[in-house]
């Protein structure tokens, strides 16, 4: 559950590494919530061509202030993610090229982060790079 959670916790910190373990986490975490109270405005909600219920348009507005609320955590991990392999933040905007721009980004996500420490700072995992193992 931390995994989940740091993100939110680190919330506009783009300066960093971040794993994939805490990518993905989150992402799974982010969708989750998402589903979660989706199914609760489908299961409160209306039949269909029928006037929205009170509980559909609460589910639905808790939904959107979920997602605008987690857009600058999910911006910050995904440029840290980035860092970690030695690549700038500013490849973000990669996602916005149509068509190909989110394969490119999640390729780079399920990519391995550099080892050792780079420009970005220490590797997260701990790890040693090539030279500390024979100096």
């Amino acid at each position: 559950m931390d995994w989940m959670l740091m993100p939110l916790l680190r919330y506009a910190d783009f300066s960093g590494r971040s794993q994939r373990m805490e990518y993905w986490l989150f992402t799974l975490f982010y969708a989750l919530v998402i589903v979660v109270l989706l199914g609760f405005a489908i299961l409160f909600g209306s039949p269909a061509g029928e006037e929205r219920t009170l509980a559909e348009n609460y589910f639905l507005a808790v939904t959107g202030l979920w997602v605008l609320g987690t857009i600058i955590p999910s911006i910050a991990v995904t440029v840290r993610r980035l860092h970690d392999q030695d690549k700038s933040g500013w490849y973000y905007f990669i996602s916005f090229v149509p068509y190909v721009g989110g394969i490119v980004m999640l390729i780079f996500m399920c990519l391995d982060g550099t080892s050792g420490p780079n420009r970005y700072g220490p590797d997260p995992k701990g790890g040693l790079s090539y030279g500390d193992v024979f100096a």
